[in-house]
């Protein structure tokens, strides 16, 4: 086993991705070489996720199973957000992890390596309280990206400043950290530079960035920039966009410009103004309509995505019938649910978890079964279009006749979006005209146009 290989396991949300992608920068800048299998490297890296229970578990899960089969001389780290929140806790759980990092410290990922391979003894390197907020931002040490095919995560800034009742994201991340302009612009042209068909802007918070640099619109002056910086680059992504802080100038950025995709992914957890009041969110539900009401009329092709939380401590039935009859109202293209998930130490923790587990499993059921009849709707109504379709793999069979390329519309963002399936072997990593032939609730069918164009697989 040769010691200077590492394997690397990326677990939650893109942000982590990222994360993740910078450390393993860091670590093959340092001389090592990443290994695909972990039986086969000698330092085993986690980035965990603590968001919600689930995720918890999964991490600590990961974390057992690699542990439980470590061989002689192997290394095991956890990082990320489950060790920024519960640090050595962590360790204590899982007996045979030897190194910690939390969020604010994976920067430091190649020392503490070192450290171990010297001493081989658990180090622990997470955020505590008086450290400098960002610190990762001011050393900047690696590419803030997340190549993936023809695609690349950009993360724009970390952190969050939201008061959200539930979520342990502002005691994992800290507050907001905007990214400086200029690296990000940087970053942007290097994606170009590779050939990178679309790029896919993250934070905890999109909309807010800029908001510590005194920027007013911050996301709206950084989307012209990076339109001007990397004019070559097809497709521009916004991700989580917070509810109140969509502006009409950002609406008219988005309209003007070809480049940003006509997609909106805005999280707004529920739709009763008494719901969002306990959750500490923004409660003028007037607000929703009247923006997505401005965004229709001037962006006609929108795609809206947005995500929604069931079984709220004191949700009642009526409030969850609010929730269903605004989503029946609204439409949106894309949805994702969770159930609420209780966290310790967040402002929703005096609540408690009083909703049954299966009164949350029956609304999220419910949930999703609305909104499976809308998505199909909205995809038949497809049917007859043609869509520019980013080619990023094939299925149905080995055989090149038989076969067929999957890929993603603007209306779709990688791994939380559908797909459109297209019969024959087309260039992966092209964007290429998709002639829409057929709906599924979530995915559509269709064939290439302008096929003796098209360089064939």
């Amino acid at each position: 086993m040769n010691p200077k290989t590492f394997h690397i396991i990326s677990l939650g949300c893109a942000k982590n991705t990222v994360d993740s992608s910078a450390m393993t920068q860091l670590m093959t800048g340092s001389g090592y070489q990443l290994s695909e299998r972990p039986e086969r490297a000698a330092i085993l890296i986690v980035n965990t996720c603590g968001f919600i229970g689930p995720a918890k578990e999964e991490s600590l899960e990961v974390l057992g199973d690699l542990a439980s089969h470590k061989r002689k001389g192997q290394i095991l780290i956890a990082a990320g957000c489950l060790t920024q929140r519960y640090g050595m806790e962590v360790a204590r759980q899982v007996p045979g992890i030897d190194g910690i990092l939390g969020t604010r410290h994976w920067m430091e990922i190649v020392d503490l390596v070192q450290t171990l391979r010297e001493n081989h003894r658990p180090q622990p390197r997470y955020h505590l309280p008086g450290d400098a907020p960002g610190e990762e931002q001011v050393k900047q040490p690696a590419r803030m990206v997340a190549v993936q095919g023809a695609s690349a995560y950009l993360k724009i800034a970390d952190g969050c400043r939201r008061p959200c009742a539930f979520c342990a994201i502002p005691l994992i991340k800290g507050g907001l950290v905007s990214r400086p302009l200029e690296a990000i612009l940087g970053e942007a042209q290097f994606l170009q530079e590779q050939g990178l068909h679309e790029l896919i802007l993250i934070a905890q918070d999109t909309t807010d960035y800029g908001h510590d640099l005194g920027v007013k619109d911050g996301l709206a002056v950084l989307l012209e920039k990076i339109c001007a910086a990397a004019s070559e680059i097809d497709w521009i992504r916004v991700m989580y966009a917070y509810p109140g802080y969509v502006t009409d100038r950002l609406i008219d950025v988005i309209a003007s410009h070809p480049q940003i995709l006509p997609y909106l992914d805005m999280p707004l957890q529920h739709a009763h103004p008494a719901v969002l009041q306990r959750m500490l969110r923004p409660a003028n539900i007037d607000w929703v309509y009247n923006t997505l009401q401005k965004m229709r009329q001037a962006i006609p092709a929108l795609a809206l995505r947005s995500t929604f939380i069931v079984g709220y401590p004191g949700e009642t039935e009526a409030e969850f019938q609010t929730l269903l009859d605004f989503i029946a109202e609204i439409r949106f293209d894309r949805l994702g649910a969770f159930q609420f998930s209780f966290e310790p130490g967040t402002a929703s923790e005096p609540l408690g978890d009083p909703i049954p587990a299966e009164v949350k499993q029956d609304r999220y059921e419910r949930l999703m079964e609305r909104q499976s009849s809308i998505s199909l709707q909205n995809n038949q109504a497809l049917v007859g279009s043609t869509l520019d379709v980013l080619v990023e793999g094939y299925g149905g069979g080995e055989k090149k006749s038989a076969g067929l390329s999957l890929g993603r519309s603007y209306r779709d963002a990688p791994e939380i979006d559908g797909m459109v399936i297209i019969k024959g072997r087309l260039p992966v990593g092209q964007i290429v005209p998709v002639r829409i032939k057929g709906a599924m609730t979530y995915d559509l069918t269709g064939v290439a146009e302008n096929v003796r164009n098209i360089t064939r697989q």
